[in-house]
């Protein structure tokens, strides 16, 4: 299960949730209406939090605190409560406490229901109240979470940044999140590490372990970059910042020098920055609208650009976005390859955003795709985007993580106290297939280590049809299916995750088409968007055997089938766990030749 701590160190340390609403609001507040929905709340610091009712489909507020007449940081957008509360989020006042300050609140009429519910807290009640949260895969603690930023590994521990809004659970004021994990499964959140300033909001990025202090800052020292995104009356710009940590993470110092690098071009960001040894100097790699730009630095402070990459290589249906470069064993061989992971907003191959990859060589300076008339797909569910991977990661592995959602509704799936979840971990290498090189993704070898209970089903024969009426005693809906199957003369191979109520994910090998096939049509919710209820389906090129690792969570299945040959990430919320499996073929059967079923704690 899902570990949280949480620290008065940490900047945004929890949220109030539950709260009994009362007939007005909290009476230490003074709240004046003024003309055009300007309202301005007055108070004496009294407690560490002033409480926000949030409506997630409200229009936008601005929030800011003033003292002595002068703004304190920067506005923060806020969808706050009109005619009902979805939940509610801290805004921090701990800095002024014992002082008399006032809340500028813009675009709120006077009869909002937020003025009824705005309160002063020292203390949250954080249980879960989600029925989707899931049990092992990493989620925010509350609000809104996309893509994961600046993971690296220090001193035994894996921390995970990722684009954080605070103020609510749909897309919104871009911090960076923090957690931490030492085994990749339990998570302790941390806090927001960097938060919006005058250059603009912090999207994506990546952080280094500068072992040889090349930007000065310190040996050791932990250099995050990302872009800053701010939007003006003339548009939106983007540029690229760095900030430094000297304490392993827990909090950043920004670069004087901010932005470190710019551009006239409108999309320009998620810095990938990496350490090139042979050369002896550093990468980063940026989105450009729909082509990549490579640029080396000796320092991180100075960088010159070097190539550019994408005419004419890949797919194009959106715009490049999240980055990464990276160097991988093909396994069986000595020979390595470079890899360079491109995410894709829309244009995957089941609608929005997907992550594609390129294998080829690189030189310091200039990456080289060995096959570009072909588009190669990381994952071939809907719910896998803006993979990257963790820096410094122990023992040269290559271990990357995606966000688990899709552009097409992430906005819309059916929870309140948090929006997204992390796909599990997975060790990334190489293999050879019919003269190309492919990539694969294995779920991380911590996975087997949160296994807990374990029932193992006999082999058994389809000829027709057959079901294991329960999965597991006391499903909680967080487990991993690891069989295989003898396909022998059968042409198609069935398996349907079912749960009482007639929900269920159908799944088949189509081994004519030598296809494998996910619908989640009838999973359970699936109306709260158009694009939901699809049918996805990757090429399987199998023998007479075939091997398949099913992890579900509550609200999530991701298939690795042939030792992660090939990978499907699905979102699923069905109204109570599936906890049962049937079985189906045509041709002459095959054998289930070994099922087993582990909890997963």
């Amino acid at each position: 299960m899902k570990k949280y701590t949480y620290t008065l160190k940490a900047v945004f340390l929890s949220i109030l949730l539950g709260m009994t609403s009362t007939s007005q609001a909290d009476s230490s507040l003074t709240v004046r209406h003024l003309v055009n929905e300007q309202n301005i709340v007055s108070l004496n610091v009294t407690a560490k939090f002033l409480i926000l009712p949030v409506q997630d489909d409200a229009p936008e507020s601005k929030v800011c605190i003033v003292k002595d007449n002068e703004q304190r940081g920067t506005l923060m957008n806020v969808r706050l409560a009109r005619e009902r509360v979805d939940s509610y989020v801290p805004f921090i006042l701990s800095d002024y406490k014992g002082q008399q300050i006032s809340v500028d609140i813009q675009g709120l009429p006077a009869d909002a229901v937020c003025w009824k519910e705005l309160k002063l807290a020292d203390s949250f009640d954080m249980s879960n109240k989600e029925t989707f949260r899931p049990v092992y895969h990493h989620t925010p603690a509350y609000g809104w979470m996309n893509d994961p930023n600046g993971m690296f590994y220090k001193d035994g521990v894996y921390h995970l940044f990722f684009q954080y809004n605070p103020y609510g659970s749909v897309w919104g004021n871009m911090h960076w999140g923090h957690s931490t994990s030492s085994d990749l499964i339990h998570w302790n959140f941390e806090g927001v590490s960097i938060v919006p300033d005058a250059w603009g909001a912090i999207f994506s990025g990546s952080c280094v372990v500068d072992h040889n202090n090349t930007a000065g800052f310190g040996k050791d020292a932990v250099i995050a970059f990302y872009t800053s995104a701010k939007s003006t009356p003339w548009g939106d710009v983007q540029s690229e910042s760095m900030a430094y940590s000297l304490d392993n993470g827990k909090t950043f110092v920004k670069y004087a020098g901010n932005p470190i690098i710019t551009s006239l071009e409108k999309d320009f960001r998620d810095p990938k920055v990496f350490w090139y040894a042979p050369g002896k100097h550093w990468v980063m790699i940026l989105a450009v609208g729909q082509h990549m730009e490579l640029y080396s630095s000796v320092n991180l402070k100075d960088w010159k650009k070097e190539s550019e990459f994408g005419k004419m290589q890949g797919a194009h249906g959106g715009v490049w976005e999240c980055p990464d470069l990276i160097e991988l064993p093909v396994e069986g061989s000595r020979e390595r390859k470079w890899v360079l992971i491109c995410n894709i907003n829309p244009g995957g191959p089941f609608g929005g955003s997907a992550a594609q990859y390129f294998v080829g060589s690189f030189d310091g300076k200039t990456f080289v795709n060995e096959s570009p008339v072909q588009t190669k797909w990381m994952d071939w569910g809907k719910d896998n985007y803006a993979t990257v991977t963790w820096n410094n990661a122990p023992d040269g592995r290559c271990i990357a993580l995606g966000w688990m959602s899709n552009w097409q509704y992430a906005n819309n799936v059916p929870t309140r106290q948090y929006r997204s979840a992390n796909t599990i971990a997975r060790d990334l290498t190489l293999y050879k297939a019919g003269g190309e090189f492919y990539l694969k993704s294995t779920p991380s070898r911590e996975m087997k280590q949160a296994r807990g209970e374990k029932v193992s089903v006999p082999s058994f024969k389809v000829t027709d049809s057959y079901k294991i009426e329960s999965l597991l005693k006391d499903n909680n809906g967080a487990y991993e299916i690891e069989m295989e199957i003898q396909v022998a003369d059968a042409s198609k191979i069935s398996l349907n995750l079912q749960n009482e109520k007639g929900e269920q994910v159908s799944m088949y090998y189509d081994l004519l088409r030598k296809q494998f096939v996910m619908d989640r049509s009838k999973s359970g919710k699936v109306d709260f968007s158009n694009d939901f209820p699809a049918v996805t389906a990757a090429p399987v090129h199998a023998g007479k055997t075939l091997r398949l690792r099913l992890f579900v969570d509550r609200s999530s299945i991701e298939a690795f089938g042939e030792d992660g040959k090939f990978v499907m990430t699905n979102l699923v919320f069905p109204s109570s766990p599936y906890n049962q499996m049937s079985f189906g073929t045509e041709g002459s059967g095959y054998t289930v030749s070994s099922f087993n079923v582990y909890k997963l704690r």
